[in-house]
C-alpha cells in the first residue's frame, strides 16, 4: 500500500486552532439544548451566533460524489489511500466545524433529553406547561412574520393546522409505533431542525415520538455505560435499534427533506411558511392534552401549568429577542 502526496503536510495544513473548534462545539451545545426541547429551533441559535449560513452551506456540501472520493481516498481498496485528496474533501465538506458542531449538538441533546426524561416522571404538569408556553410563544414569533395573501396560502395553513391537531390528539395517534414511524419521525425531525423558527422536537411532539425517543435515548446511554461493568446490559440491543433507525432517517432527511423544504420555500415561501406555522399552532394540544390525560386538570395543576408556559413564552421571546432579524429574508439570503 502506498500514499500519495505529501500527507503529514496536507493533514496539519487542514487542522484547525483549539479556540474556533471550541467555540462552535459550544454553538453545538446551545443548538442541541435548543433542538432538544420542543418549540425552540437550533436553526434560531444557529442564526443568533452567526453560523448559519455555514451551516446551510455545510449540509449542501454533502453530495454522493464528494462522500465517494472521501471514502475513496481513504479506504485503501485499490492498494493506495491518498491524505492529500481526503483532506481536500473534507475541507470542501467543512469538516472540522461539522464535526465540532454535531458533537456539541449530539452531547447536548443526550444530558437535555435525560433531564426531561426524568421531570416527566416526576412533574410533567411542569414540563409540558413549560413545552406549552415554548410553542405558543413560538407561533406567536412566527406568525409575525407570516402574510397570507391568497386563498391557497390560507388552505395550505388550514391543512397543516388540521393535520397538527389531529396528530396531537388523543395522546397522539402515532405514539409508539413501529421502525418505521421512528425513521420518519427522524427525517421529519432533523431536518426541521436546520430551519430557523421550526421546532424538529415539535413535529416529535405532534408525531406522537418524543417522550419514546427522549426515554428511549437515555435507556440506551444507561445501557451502554452498564457495558463497562458487565457484558449483559438490559436493553442495549432494543433501544439501540430505535436510535440507530431514528438517526438513519435523521441523515436521510437532512440531506432530502431538508432541501425538498428548502426548494418549497424558493417555490412558494408564503405558502410553506403557513403550512410550518400552523402545525406549530395544530400542535399546542399535544402538551394540554399529555397533561390532562396523565394527571387531570385541577386549580391547582391548571395554576402550574400556566405558571410554567409563562416561563416558557417569556424564554422564547427573550430568545427571539436576540434574534430580531429572524425571518425568511434572512434565511433566504444565509443561504446563497
Amino acid at each position: 500500500m502506498t500514499t500519495d502526496g505529501p500527507s503529514d503536510e496536507a493533514s496539519s495544513r487542514g487542522l484547525p486552532g483549539l479556540r474556533e473548534p471550541i467555540r462552535t462545539f459550544l454553538i453545538g451545545i446551545c443548538m442541541g439544548s435548543a433542538d432538544a426541547v420542543p418549540g425552540v429551533s437550533g436553526g434560531t441559535i444557529a442564526l443568533i451566533a452567526g453560523v448559519y449560513g455555514r451551516l446551510i452551506g455545510m449540509v449542501t456540501a454533502v453530495t454522493p460524489g464528494r462522500l465517494w472520493r472521501l471514502v475513496a481516498a481513504v479506504v485503501p481498496y485499490n492498494g493506495r489511500v491518498s491524505a492529500h485528496e481526503a483532506s481536500t474533501v473534507w475541507d470542501e465538506l467543512d469538516g472540522w466545524f461539522g464535526l465540532a458542531l454535531v458533537t456539541g449538538v449530539v452531547t447536548a441533546v443526550v444530558v437535555v433529553t435525560r433531564v426531561v426524561h426524568v421531570v416527566s416522571r416526576t412533574n410533567p404538569t411542569l414540563l409540558f406547561g413549560f413545552f406549552f408556553g415554548l410553542i405558543a410563544a413560538s407561533a406567536v414569533v412566527l406568525l409575525r412574520e407570516l402574510r397570507v395573501e391568497t386563498p391557497f396560502q390560507a388552505g395550505v395553513g388550514v391543512a397543516g393546522f388540521v393535520i397538527a391537531f389531529s396528530l396531537s390528539g388523543s395522546a397522539t395517534l402515532l405514539t409508539g409505533g413501529g421502525l418505521v414511524v421512528v425513521f420518519a419521525a427522524g427525517a421529519v425531525a432533523v431536518s426541521a431542525m436546520i430551519l430557523p423558527g421550526v421546532s424538529g422536537s415539535l413535529l416529535l411532539v405532534v408525531l406522537g415520538q418524543y417522550t419514546r425517543l427522549s426515554t428511549t435515548l437515555t435507556r440506551f446511554v444507561d445501557a451502554l455505560a452498564a457495558t463497562a461493568t458487565g457484558p449483559n446490559a438490559d436493553g442495549l440491543a432494543e433501544n439501540g435499534t430505535v436510535v440507530a433507525v431514528f438517526l438513519a432517517g435523521g441523515l436521510v432527511g437532512l440531506f432530502t427533506v431538508s432541501r425538498v423544504v428548502r426548494r418549497a420555500l424558493d417555490r412558494n415561501r408564503r405558502a410553506t411558511m403557513a403550512f410550518l406555522v400552523a402545525l406549530v399552532v395544530g400542535a399546542l394540544r399535544a402538551p394540554v392534552e399529555r397533561v390532562g390525560t396523565e394527571v387531570g386538570f385541577t386549580t391547582d395543576v391548571t395554576m402550574a401549568f400556566s405558571l410554567a408556559a409563562a416561563v416558557g413564552a417569556v424564554a422564547l421571546l427573550l430568545l427571539d429577542w436576540y434574534a430580531v432579524d429572524l425571518d425568511l429574508d434572512t434565511v433566504e439570503a444565509s443561504r446563497r
